[in-house]
């Protein structure tokens, strides 16, 4: 066992380093963290599981039987009380794309499907893709009813809903939330990437983030990225992706083209207080584009890292509370 001293404190407290980890949402969450020897590691571990495992349980489009399914699939007009975990993911999901001017959208379920993201994966629907292309289309924000009051939920139009570019995130806070409730104060939780941090290491250092090269095919470090008492999701066009008719399509979508986003951007990074704001946020930023998604993140003084595609490497544009802070070529 190797253990730590913390040389800010006068009593020099001993910290072991834990490392968990496990399956959840078709990935991986990860848990490290530093606390007192002799904690029961099998506990700890069925607790951060169960976190997550609830997260996938009711928000999953994949499986049927999951809370936001049986949203998708309740009558128009009909109100639905459902579990306090989801409706915080769609109300902070609403949220986001009044504020992002509808640029995330968690109403485009019928749209990931068709394009093979969804269930079903790879497999494209052209017959669906244009009845969708020429459909009126509402937001989600336009098209949900909720009442904090009593938890529930209604639609006043048909509309399948996808929590992908959210949940995840929310699923961080849920390991955070968890290894706080058990007076763990130091520690780095992730889901396949988004993360969130409190505190430092016991040595002050703070918790390095590697950030990714947004090449498809290829596991490879652009930077690191210092993370304390924050959170960080990133979204891209570099892991999941389609070929259509010779073009290559990413799993972002972009609800009022009715297809995938197509811009610049290979990747958005942002920082914020929780992993679900920074999830949603990346996803918005990137459908928006490398103009007004700049411009919205300098206007709302957020902190996001901006990577576009530059010939054959990329450009780096860095925003910290809303300033850019650097313009490089990576």
């Amino acid at each position: 066992m190797k253990t730590y001293s913390d040389t800010r404190d006068p009593a020099a407290v001993a910290w072991q380093r834990y490392s968990l980890h496990g399956e959840t949402m078709g990935s991986r969450y990860s848990a490290v963290f530093f606390a007192a020897p002799g904690l029961d590691e099998t506990a700890i571990r069925s607790r951060l599981f169960a976190a997550v495992d609830a997260v996938d349980r009711q928000m999953s489009s994949w499986k049927p039987d999951s809370d936001l399914n049986r949203l998708n699939d309740a009558p128009i007009d009909q109100w639905l009380t459902v579990p306090e975990e989801l409706f915080t993911v769609l109300e902070a999901a609403l949220g986001v794309s009044r504020e992002s001017h509808g640029a995330f959208d968690i109403g485009v379920g019928d749209l990931v499907h068709a394009w093979g993201f969804g269930p079903g994966q790879g497999r494209i629907d052209e017959q669906q893709i244009h009845s969708l292309k020429a459909q009126p289309r509402r937001p989600a924000s336009d098209v949900l009813e909720i009442d904090p009051g009593q938890r529930r939920v209604r639609k006043s139009a048909a509309i399948t809903l996808d929590l992908s570019g959210i949940a995840k995130g929310y699923g961080v806070d849920q390991l955070a939330g968890c290894l706080d409730s058990l007076g763990i104060t130091r520690y780095l939780v992730g889901i396949d990437g988004e993360m969130r941090a409190r505190d430092s290491k016991p040595d002050g250092q703070p918790w390095a983030i590697a950030i990714e090269k947004p090449i498809r095919h290829l596991r490879d470090v652009m930077g690191v990225m210092e993370l304390g008492d924050a959170a960080i999701a990133t979204s891209g066009d570099y892991r999941h992706w389609v070929e259509h008719h010779g073009k290559s399509h990413a799993h972002t979508i972009d609800g009022a083209r009715r297809e995938p986003a197509s811009n610049r951007l290979a990747a958005v990074s942002v920082v914020a207080p929780s992993c679900m704001l920074a999830d949603a946020w990346a996803t918005a930023l990137l459908v928006l584009g490398e103009n007004a998604g700049i411009q919205l993140a300098q206007e709302r003084g957020m902190t996001a890292l901006f990577v576009l595609h530059d010939g054959e490497g990329f450009k780096e544009i860095s925003i910290t509370a809303g300033t850019v802070s650097s313009d490089l070529q990576g």
